[in-house]
């Protein structure tokens, strides 16, 4: 981890991780995309095969669904920043079409939520945002434990507490839950969980829009 360092630091860094063994059959680390400057961080589960490729968060159906509930919410996708709680993509090998084997997303482990937190904590560090939204479960356990439940506690303004130690750089804030972008697109009525997203999300521009 560098001492100091900004953002460009920290990714720099991170693609050398080998915390867990995801490094391994992963294309690559997959940190964040977005301002540095955010008010806003989006936090997902992992990278998926797209991002793994491209080496970007958010970039497959689901990052394209993200950009339309937040510019749906008021909120400018380019001055949000979106990472995820792990970086590197877990996945298992699959039979296809044709005899062509696909990467089929798993859901990370404990120990791999661990293993990443460092780097989840220290981009949230250097970038202070006044509301912090959890993606979904994964993300939720990783920002919050395991005693918050998404469909119990999505939309609404939990207490982020400020740092004493640091009260410049750790003010205080506020976490939000909602559901995954993947988790509309799988959804039976996805207009419903479209719309209910993007109501969550104009909590978090109600929070932060003066």
């Amino acid at each position: 981890m560098p001492p100091g360092g900004g953002i460009a630091a920290l990714a720099a860094a991170a693609a050398h991780c080998t915390a867990c063994e995801l490094a391994g059959p992963a294309t690559q680390t997959v940190f964040a995309k977005g301002s540095p400057l955010a008010d806003v961080v989006l936090v997902g589960e992992q990278p998926g095969d797209a991002e793994d490729l491209a080496g970007r968060p958010f970039v497959g159906p689901a990052g394209r669904l993200l950009d339309r509930a937040l510019d749906a919410a008021g909120l400018d996708p380019a001055r949000c920043y979106v990472t995820n709680a792990v970086k590197h993509f877990r996945f298992r090998l699959v039979d296809g079409a044709g005899g062509r084997q696909r990467r089929l997303h798993v859901t990370p482990d404990l120990a791999h939520l661990t293993a990443c937190a460092p780097w989840l904590q220290a981009e949230l560090a250097v970038l202070d945002p006044t509301v912090v939204v959890a993606l979904g479960a994964t993300a939720a356990r990783a920002l919050l434990g395991p005693q918050v439940r998404v469909t119990r506690d999505r939309g609404r303004l939990l207490v982020r507490p400020g740092d004493p130690a640091e009260p410049l750089r750790r003010r205080a804030g506020w976490w939000l839950v909602t559901t995954h972008p993947s988790a509309v697109l799988r959804a039976e009525d996805t207009d419903a969980a479209f719309a209910a997203l993007v109501a969550d999300l104009q909590v978090v521009r109600a929070a932060t829009v003066p």
